[in-house]
This record gives C-alpha cells, sequence and structure tokens, in this order.
C-alpha cells in the first residue's frame, strides 16, 4: 500500500467518500496506511471520525468539470461510487453527465485506472431503470479511455446499506407480510466487509483492468427467504403472503407507511427487484482466490453486531452543542435499527462534579426524582423472571466496566468524563444510558444523557412507542436533577 503515497502526495482518489460504500472504504484505507483523498460536494457531512494526516479533501461536483481537475492531479487509481437514488426524474441522463465529466478529467490528468462499483443483471433483460443506469454508467466512464475494474453486486448486506435497512425493517416490523411476486425473484446478496475485501484487492490487481467482475456472497436466495433467513437469525416468527396485485409503486408505498423509508427511496429499490441478480460466471473468483464470501446468515448476524453504541459515536447529535440552555432540551434519531434520543443541558459546575452526580446514581440513593416509577418497572421485571432491583453498587472512585447497579451493568467508565450502563432487565430489545460530560463555554460543563434502544421485533417498536411519554418525563427530570445536585455542590 505504500506504493500508493509519493513524496507524501496520495495516488488514490475516492469519488463518493460521503457514500455508505464510500464512507466504509475510506476508513479501510485509512487503516491500511496509504494518504487518499477524497472527492465531496459537502466535507460538512464527512463523519468527524475521519479526518487526519493521511486524508487529503477536495470539495468538487461531477457534474461541473472544471471543479474536477485538482482533485485529480496525481492520482493513479480513483474509486468511482457515485449514483442516484433520490434523484427524481432525469437521475440517468444526470448519472451519465457525470460519468462522462469524471471520465474525460481522469484522462486529461492522467489516471491509470478508474475502479467502479455497479450493479448486477443481464441487460438484455428487462431492467429496472436505476440497474440499467448503473450499467450505463460503467459503460460511459469505459468510453474516457481510462481502463475501468467494474464490480457488479446485488443487495450489500451491512448496516447502513439502504436495501438491507428495508429487509430490516420489514422483518422487524410486520409478523405477517403481504408481498408481490417479486418475493420469490432470485438475488445473490453479498456482505458489505466482501464488498470492501474485492475494492481494497483490485488496487494490487492490474489484471482487473478493462473487465466486467461480477460479486455475490456463497448463495443464490429468494428475497421471501431474505426475509426468513433474517427472522432466524433475529429470533422472529414472520410469515409471507404473496399476492399478484401489488405494484412497485403501491409496494413502495407499502414501504413507507411501514418503515423509516420514504416512498421516494423505496420505488427505484422495489423496481430493481423484478430484476434477477446474480453472478453468472466467476472470474473474480479467478482473480481474487484468496477472497471467501461469507453466507448471508453470516453476513446479516455481522451487520446485528453493529447494534450497540460504539457503533453510532458519529452519528450522535450535536447541532445544539454550542447552544447549551439552562433547560434540558432532547433530539431524537433513528439509524440502522438503533433509537437514540439525546438529551443535553448547560451545567455551572465543573466536570469532575458533574460526572460524580451522575456516577453516584443507584444504590442507597435511588434514581430520584421519578424513584417510584423505576421501583415499580423493576417489580414488573422480577414478575415476568427478570432480575428486578439488585440494591447496591461500588463506590464512584472503584466503579469498573462489569460491575453492577441496580437493574444495569456497567459497560464502560470514563474517569470524570463519562459512564455507560446497559439495561438487563426483560425487554423486547437493548437498552442502554450514556452518561457525558466536558467543559463548555462560560464557565459551564455540557451534561448529556443518550438512551439508546434497539428494538426487536414490532413488540419492541411498540413498547418504545407507547412508552415513550413516561421515559420522556424520567430522563427530563433525571437530567435536570443531575444538574441541580451539581451547581449545589459547586456552590459548596
Amino acid at each position: 500500500m505504500d506504493s500508493f503515497t509519493q513524496n507524501g502526495q496520495p495516488h488514490i482518489l475516492i469519488a463518493g467518500a460521503t457514500g455508505y460504500v464510500g464512507q466504509r472504504l475510506l476508513k479501510r484505507l485509512l487503516v491500511l496506511g496509504p494518504m487518499v483523498r477524497i472527492l465531496v460536494r459537502k466535507p460538512d457531512r464527512l463523519s468527524p471520525g475521519v479526518h487526519g494526516k493521511q486524508l487529503e479533501i477536495y470539495q468538487g461536483d461531477v457534474l461541473d468539470e472544471p471543479s474536477l481537475k485538482g482533485a485529480l492531479e496525481g492520482i493513479a487509481i480513483a474509486y468511482y461510487l457515485i449514483h442516484s437514488m433520490q434523484a427524481g426524474e432525469g437521475f440517468a441522463a444526470r448519472d451519465r453527465l457525470a460519468a462522462a465529466n469524471f471520465g474525460r478529467a481522469a484522462k486529461a490528468a492522467g489516471v491509470q485506472r478508474i475502479i467502479y462499483l455497479g450493479g448486477l443483471g443481464d441487460s438484455e433483460t428487462d431492467l429496472s431503470d436505476h440497474l440499467r443506469s448503473r450499467q450505463e454508467t460503467g459503460d460511459v466512464l469505459r468510453r474516457s479511455g481510462v481502463p475501468v475494474t467494474e464490480f457488479r453486486v446485488g443487495i450489500i448486506v451491512g448496516a447502513g446499506s439502504v436495501s438491507f435497512e428495508m429487509i430490516r425493517n420489514l422483518t422487524e416490523r410486520i409478523p405477517l407480510m403481504i408481498c408481490p411476486r417479486w418475493v420469490y425473484q432470485r438475488t445473490q446478496p453479498i456482505a458489505i466487509d466482501d464488498v470492501l475485501d474485492y475494492l481494497v484487492a483490485a488496487l494490487e490487481v492490474q489484471e482487473g483492468a478493462g473487465q466486467i467482475l461480477e460479486i455475490g456472497g456463497t448463495e443464490v436466495l429468494t428475497y421471501g427467504d431474505l426475509m426468513k433467513s433474517y427472522a432466524l437469525v433475529r429470533g422472529l416468527r414472520r410469515f409471507l403472503v404473496p399476492v399478484p396485485v401489488l405494484t412497485p409503486r403501491l409496494s413502495s408505498y407499502w414501504v413507507h407507511w411501514t418503515t423509516p423509508l420514504p416512498a421516494s427511496m423505496a420505488r427505484p429499490l422495489i423496481e430493481g427487484l423484478r430484476s434477477e441478480v446474480i453472478v453468472t460466471n466467476d472470474n473474480a473468483k479467478a482473480l481474487f482466490p484468496s477472497i471467501k464470501c461469507s453466507d448471508y446468515a453470516t453476513a446479516v448476524r455481522q451487520a446485528l453486531d453493529d447494534l450497540r453504541p460504539d457503533s453510532f459515536s458519529e452519528v450522535l447529535i450535536t447541532k445544539a452543542e454550542n447552544v447549551l440552555t439552562a433547560e434540558p432540551t432532547v433530539e431524537s434519531l433513528l439509524d440502522r435499527g438503533m433509537i437514540i434520543e439525546t438529551w443535553q443541558v448547560g451545567v455551572k459546575a465543573d466536570p469532575t462534579i458533574v460526572y460524580n452526580s451522575f456516577a453516584g446514581l443507584g444504590g442507597e440513593r435511588g434514581w430520584r426524582p421519578c424513584n417510584l416509577l423505576w421501583v415499580m418497572r423493576t417489580m414488573l421485571d422480577r414478575l415476568i423472571g427478570g432480575i428486578g432491583m439488585r440494591r447496591g453498587r461500588p463506590p464512584v472512585e472503584e466503579l469498573t466496566a462489569g460491575d453492577t447497579i441496580d437493574f444495569y451493568r456497567v459497560e464502560e467508565v470514563k474517569s470524570n468524563r463519562g459512564l455507560r450502563l446497559r439495561v438487563e432487565m426483560k425487554l423486547p430489545g437493548t437498552g442502554w444510558l450514556q452518561f457525558e460530560t466536558r467543559p463548555a463555554k462560560h464557565q459551564t460543563s455540557l451534561l448529556k444523557l443518550v438512551v439508546y434502544f434497539a428494538p426487536r421485533g414490532l413488540i419492541g417498536v411498540l413498547y418504545w412507542h407507547g412508552l415513550l411519554p413516561i421515559h420522556r418525563l424520567i430522563f427530563k427530570s433525571l437530567i435536570r436533577s443531575l444538574k441541580t445536585e451539581a451547581e449545589k455542590t459547586q456552590a459548596g
């Protein structure tokens, strides 16, 4: 990989680095060591964790060819990971224009190869507009004269992949699914980690230049199989009832009404499901024999491993942190199967004092001011076979990961900065509380309480929304109480 950095200048460019695959490819490359340059329209959309000395950021737009010149200068290999999903009418023409601009600019800059991620599907059949556009994009890039390595994939299985999130949400939320005929269509899903393996390996496999390489997982399944297998991994019972009259438009509205996906995004996905997207040759296996792809169930388990707070540290809502208020504020987010609520408030106290206020919760002190509600909830938990209330806790200064505090398990302790607790009561899902504090402006500290809940099935979703008013009351009262206690301690 060192050969792709010379004289402190990167020789690798990623166009589309803020997209689903692009973000993950960038992180993978930065870990491997080479310097990387990225082309983005909106640098503020980059995750905070990707900045560093190995990264060069160029702002530009593939629809504006002059803006590409500087980004491609000195680049040997360019990844092209740009494709419209919500561009509306005329998206195919814009995709062709974008690819033509990029190809010409790459040719003029002396780029040696373009690596493009397209879509599987037989061009001789009735492909959807979006699948056909993805293949046309590869054709346009090839016409530039720059050698192109084109990988074609079907459904990418990974937390955040739009196709996978549709399968996840439909299966989690709907016990009895009325499905159109496309549930019988065949596909060959592939894990996101396997896609990244191919994209990275292609850097050093020159023989891939000029080739179209079809890649997929180890199984050919129907879309119905994908949902049933997901349900099996999650321990859910799901039933599919196919009907012949559900059009792509109606299906997209059905997805919109029952999942967080908007109809504008669901419709192109569903239209693409009418096409069989499977690997028809073994060229990729011959070129990359060391890459062993996962089966679908393994890929699902890997995606579900992301259902933990650490996976969401870069998407926490932070836009209000510079405007701390005397009263607690709350913002909500649903991302990759996780419900996140962020409470925060400004506290006129030192961060160490604020830390001690939340790190000392539980035990004899309880969870005031709504301690009675907490006790009632633990009594119910005890009745249904849960642990209930385990009174007792270690002193604040001795708190370590693995300790128990009443009905919580300590997962992480950051001395004088933060504490994360996992709920051990019986829930239709998994829940965490995370407390954070740090210095803020005007001699105040930020106090943040982040509530995470990963619902399991429809019951989990109904549980969260049914108890939301009570949860809001409890957490607002709790963070207000912690603020008051810390400020009293500071005042002496």
